[in-house]
């Protein structure tokens, strides 16, 4: 569902919703990206508290795997959990609860 509702709101900027799978086995649920090569990348946690740390980890893993300038295009990191709570980590990373997405 929660694929579906980011896909969604991509749709509405004419983005689009890819997975991110490399060769050391990192990986990111869902990468969108706008017509103006901006991203966004999302982990989609529905555990605890360490889970949202372990997802965290991958997200900041994922800005060393790429190029500066890939990286200097990335406007958020993001985990997606089922919780009642959003707020942004000491680290910038936005936890975000699936029912506080909207356009």
């Amino acid at each position: 569902m929660a694929i579906r509702d980011l896909r969604i709101y991509a749709d509405i900027l004419d983005g689009k919703v890819y997975h991110y799978r490399d060769s050391s086995g990192l990986e990111i649920d869902a990468i969108i990206e706008l017509p103006n090569e901006t991203w966004a990348a999302f982990e989609i946690k529905l555990g605890s508290t360490k889970s949202i740390d372990e997802a965290a980890d991958n997200l900041r893993k994922l800005l060393t795997r790429l190029t500066p300038e890939k990286a200097d295009m990335c406007t958020s990191l993001n985990v997606l959990i089922a919780g009642t709570s959003s707020y942004t980590r000491t680290d910038g990373i936005n936890v975000v609860s699936l029912g506080h997405l909207f356009v």
